[in-house]
């Protein structure tokens, strides 16, 4: 069907393809409906299959010669990209569109010129990958870092009790209170009954934890509280207002010592509170040997990236950013139209939130695009026997063959992917270099 292709290369990897069609085709595919509609359709004083071709091109003429224009042009879009060369083809998610689809012509006297544009996998030359020098920090555990990891623990095995005595900073208090009129009667409105907060938290409407510190389990007062004018509440703006407090219940976390028994307890593997020290900080060493890791390849692939420029399409980032979000809705365990609302509550769009993402999803991309460079280049060998090992496992409740194929390649992607980065760890240098915190390393390195 087709005369003619040409494609020509455009920004951000995607591409203009345009395509010409013979006349020919047009008028053949306008004789196809022609013939359609002549025996399938009916008008007034016709019978079914007997309207002459002249009535019907008086009458929607211009209907049939769109239908054929438009079944040309998919037929072509589609004899076009399976002829065109592999580095052209369309990305899965980018759907081609017209550049001009106003231009589509309404006669069929000519040849069919129009042209689509899409989106295409990446093209660039493979930048150097060995040799390189990067450089990641040094970062130590300190015992102060080993000390607040035990804290936690010990916080987490901590039991609530009820306390006798008065109300101090980090009790547990459930109170009840109510607005006082002029008079000293209530307004039922602020009337609240049972409610829970830890005195020093201030995550109370009324900011009332001075005044409930001291209080003991059934003790009832009335205190009078004077906002700034700038409180966050405008209808308390500069107000003055008596609230009747009662206490009801004060109860406090006991943390358990640090001690043999408090070990015992976290786990039966320790014997000694030494042991459960030892495993904290060896715990500790091994996320951080981790995240020492990953840094390596991502500082290898700074210097890497500085030396290739990869144009990446919208449709790719955009789906790396959905995927994203998607991973982000289901960590969140809330339904997504929920995290939507609760956006729009605060006057965000779900494009607002995930603005940020791209930059990082641009990296990612690139990092993914070079390395299955790597993989094309080097050509790993995989172990049949533990790639059959690990598919055996992991594939052991699928009876589907053509999904067991599909997740068998993955697998071996996988683990050519894995190989690409030992590869790339053994043939480039990685100094350490400045000494950073614990803290401020692993606040950059939170997944």
């Amino acid at each position: 069907m087709i005369a003619d292709q040409k494609v020509r290369e455009l920004e951000n990897s995607a591409v203009e393809m345009t395509i010409t069609v013979p006349q020919g085709a047009l008028a053949d595919e306008y004789q196809k409906i022609l013939q359609k509609y002549m025996k399938t359709l009916q008008l007034p004083g016709f019978r079914k299959g007997k309207v002459p071709a002249t009535v019907l091109e008086k009458k929607i003429g211009d209907g049939m010669r769109e239908e054929a224009v438009y079944g040309v042009v998919d037929e072509a879009v589609k004899e076009a990209l399976e002829a065109v060369e592999e580095k052209y083809r369309p990305l899965p998610y980018s759907t081609p569109e017209f550049v001009d689809e106003a231009a589509l012509p309404k006669t069929l006297d000519a040849d069919l010129v129009f042209a689509i544009k899409y989106d295409i996998f990446p093209l660039f030359e493979v930048p150097a990958y060995t040799g390189i020098t990067a450089e990641i920090p040094k970062v130590e555990i300190s015992e102060d870092i080993v000390a607040r990891e035990l804290e936690k623990l010990r916080e987490q095995n901590a039991l609530v009790v009820e306390k006798t005595g008065p109300a101090a900073d980090g009790d547990i208090v459930t109170v009840d209170y109510v607005e006082l009129d002029t008079d000293g009667q209530a307004i039922e409105t602020t009337d609240r009954k049972d409610f829970v907060f830890t005195l020093g938290s201030g995550t109370n409407f009324y900011k009332i934890d001075t005044d409930v510190a001291g209080m003991a389990k059934g003790e009832t007062k009335t205190i009078t509280k004077t906002y700034a004018e700038d409180h966050d509440q405008p209808e308390y703006a500069g107000k003055t207002i008596s609230l009747r407090i009662t206490v009801k219940q004060v109860k406090v976390r006991e943390v358990p010592a640090l001690d043999d028994d408090f070990a015992q307890d976290v786990s039966e593997e320790y014997k000694t509170v030494a042991d459960l020290i030892a495993a904290t900080k060896a715990k500790l060493e091994n996320g951080l040997k981790s995240h020492l890791e990953e840094n390596k390849l991502n500082s290898l692939f700074d210097k890497i990236l500085e030396n290739v420029t990869i144009s990446l399409p919208e449709s790719m980032i955009n789906t790396e950013v959905d995927s994203s979000w998607k991973k982000f809705v289901s960590q969140s365990g809330m339904p997504e139209a929920q995290i939507l609302k609760f956006l729009e509550f605060q006057g965000q769009s779900k494009a607002d939130f995930t603005k940020s993402w791209r930059e990082s999803a641009a990296k990612t991309l690139r990092i993914q695009l070079v390395m299955e460079k790597v993989k094309e280049k080097e050509n790993f060998a995989l172990d049949a026997a533990e790639v059959d090992a690990i598919a055996a496992e992991q594939l052991k409740d699928v009876t589907d063959e053509k999904m067991k194929d599909y997740y068998r390649a993955a697998i071996e992607d996988d683990m050519k992917f894995k190989k690409a980065g030992e590869f790339l760890l053994a043939n480039n240098t990685i100094t350490e270099g400045a000494v950073v915190s614990y803290d401020e390393f692993m606040a950059g390195h939170q997944h």
